[in-house]
């Protein structure tokens, strides 16, 4: 095929699919006003909420967007995805990311095309540059989980020390949503307005957990389940677990400095075949190719894949201590 009527094909490609992207993103944002007015005659649109409205509106019965997306049903079958979205506080929609995703891929496959590359790599720049839409809301959710992780402990201790004062369960989850920031502030938000449309607290506290998979808030709820059916002392019972969550939190520090050379070996040993294949792909192409055209070289190609998957799973088995 004539190398122009595939560069004019990807170029056109990628400039539909980031084109759809905006426009999808600028439509959505357009179809939530009516909801905000709603939302604000209602008198529970607040600064923080306004954030964490696309949240709370997914486990509302009946909530449906004013103008739903093209692909708005497939969507609600791939619950997963959805899930993974929510859960990195995602500003696109998963039609948006797919679309994004290819074309910013096809500008890779163009790119390749441009510097003459051989053919076989093309599939190789567009999925590695495709994936990189997907991989920074990977990066954006295990940063986000972290970040609440840590805020965590200084929650419960204000949630304590305001059941101590007077104030109820529901009160106090509106002071963590009012003082704290991002992302505890916001998931805490989502929760009290949940139970102001009559949620239960417990079932509000489990929907926190499927959008924040955490250990320590397991722990949490699991003692407010318990201290609702038998009685007790609740902020008691809190500041047991916050003491508990930061003895857990020095005895994972001290294993990330015990782990830390396993860690850089793992990325040294997953990089340097990338590495060495690059730097002689550029010294001797002709050489490297074998590994693409000759029938043993792909078993060797395929072979090496698989043993770098096992090789990082290994590696990450050992240096991935329970705490």
């Amino acid at each position: 095929m004539d190398p122009i009527w595939m560069i004019s094909g990807a170029a056109f490609i990628g400039a539909a699919a980031l084109a759809s992207a905006i426009y999808t993103m600028v439509n959505e944002a357009g179809s939530t006003r009516a909801e905000d007015r709603l939302d604000v005659l209602a008198g529970s649109k607040t600064a923080e909420a306004e954030v964490t409205r696309s949240l709370i509106k997914q486990d509302m019965v009946g909530g449906t967007k004013a103008k739903p997306s093209a692909f708005g049903k497939y969507s609600k079958n791939l619950g997963k995805w959805g899930e993974f979205l929510e859960q990195a506080d995602s500003p696109i929609d998963l039609q948006s990311l797919l679309l994004i995703s290819c074309g910013i891929g096809s500008v890779g496959a163009i790119a390749g095309v441009v510097l003459q590359s051989p053919t076989p790599l093309l599939p190789v720049y567009f999925a590695m540059l495709g994936s990189l839409p997907t991989l920074w809301l990977v990066f954006r959710r295990k940063k986000r989980f972290a970040k609440f992780g840590t805020q965590f402990p200084d929650a419960l201790s204000l949630l304590a020390r305001a059941l101590r004062s007077g104030h109820s369960l529901n009160s106090g989850m509106q002071m963590i949503s009012e003082e704290m920031a991002a992302p505890i502030g916001l998931e805490f938000q989502i929760a009290f307005e949940e139970q102001n449309l009559g949620i239960p607290v417990e079932q509000t506290l489990k929907n926190m957990m499927k959008r924040m998979p955490n250990l320590d808030l397991k722990f949490f709820i699991t003692a407010v389940s318990i201290q609702r059916q038998t009685g007790g002392d609740l902020a008691e019972i809190i500041d047991k677990i916050c003491e508990v969550v930061r003895e857990r939190f020095k005895i994972f520090g001290m294993i990330q400095a015990l782990t830390g050379e396993g860690r850089l070996s793992g990325a040294v040993l997953m990089g340097l075949p990338i590495a060495l294949f690059l730097a002689v792909y550029k010294l001797n192409p002709d050489y490297v190719m074998l590994l693409f055209t000759h029938p043993f070289g792909k078993k060797m190609v395929a072979g090496g894949i698989v043993l770098q998957i096992l090789g990082a799973v290994v590696i990450k088995k050992i240096i991935d201590i329970k705490v």
